[in-house]
C-alpha cells in the first residue's frame, strides 16, 4: 500500500530549488536556439532548406548517443550505520536533485517513487527507486540503488559505505543505463553546479569527483 508523502531536509530542498531555477531556463533556451535557427533559415532561404535544418537539428537533438557514468567518494562524520539507513531510505542522498524535483515522495512495497511534473504540471514521470543491499568481503555494506523513469532503465548506483579514521566514507559508482541525446548536455551541465551543495546541505563532503560522457 502506497505510503503517505515522505519529508525531505529543508536544506537540500532549497539547493534544489536553485537548480530548478537555472535548469529549467536552460532546457527553454535549447528550443529557443533551435527554433531561432530554423526561422533563420527560413527567412534567408526558403521552407525547404529551413525544414531539412529542422529535421537535422531534431535528430542530432534527441539521438540517443551518450551516456554518463562516473565515481566519487563522499565523507562525513555521521555513524555508518546511519548513513547506510539514508542510503537504503526511499531518499537517499546521491539522489536529491531527483527527490528534491518531485511534487511528492511515496513508496510502494519497498520501492520509492517520486512523482515529478513539468510543462506546468501538463505532463508528469514517475521515477522509482529500488534498493538492495549486500556485505563486502571486508565487512562494508554496499548498497544498490536501480533507477527507472516510468518503468524503463535510468541509472544504477553503487554505494560502498565504510569507515575510516572515525569517519564514514562513501564510495559511490554510477552509470546511466540508458542513453540520451546531445539537448541533455546543458542540463547534466547544470546538474554538476549543484550536485555537491545538495550532498552538503545533508552532511557529506565530497572529496573528489570524475565524471564524464561517452559513446
Amino acid at each position: 500500500m502506497p505510503s503517505d508523502d515522505i519529508e525531505r531536509p529543508p536544506e537540500a530542498l532549497d539547493v534544489v530549488t536553485r537548480y530548478l531555477r537555472r535548469e529549467r531556463p536552460v532546457s527553454a533556451l535549447v528550443v529557443v536556439l533551435a527554433v531561432s535557427l530554423f526561422l533563420g533559415t527560413y527567412l534567408a532561404t526558403s521552407l525547404l532548406p529551413a525544414v531539412v535544418v529542422a529535421a537535422v537539428l531534431l535528430v542530432t537533438a534527441r539521438s540517443p548517443v551518450l551516456q554518463s557514468r562516473g565515481t566519487f567518494r563522499l565523507r562525513t562524520d555521521a555513524e555508518r550505520d546511519a548513513v547506510v539507513d539514508e542510503f537504503t531510505g526511499p531518499i537517499p542522498p546521491v539522489l536529491a536533485l531527483q527527490w528534491g524535483a518531485a511534487d511528492e515522495v511515496t513508496t510502494d512495497d519497498g520501492v520509492a517513487i517520486y512523482t515529478v511534473s513539468y510543462l506546468f504540471g501538463l505532463r508528469s514521470v514517475a521515477v522509482s527507486v529500488r534498493t538492495r543491499t549486500d556485505a563486502a568481503p571486508n565487512g562494508d555494506c554496499l548498497v544498490e540503488s536501480e533507477v527507472t523513469v516510468n518503468a524503463q532503465p535510468w541509472a544504477t548506483y553503487t554505494s560502498t559505505i565504510g569507515e575510516t579514521n572515525d569517519r564514514t566514507v562513501i564510495e559511490v559508482e554510477y552509470t546511466s543505463n540508458r542513453r540520451f541525446g546531445l539537448r541533455r548536455i546543458p542540463q547534466q551541465l547544470v546538474a554538476n553546479r549543484y550536485r555537491d551543495d545538495a550532498l552538503a546541505a545533508q552532511g557529506y563532503t565530497v572529496v573528489e569527483r570524475d565524471a564524464h560522457f561517452g559513446l
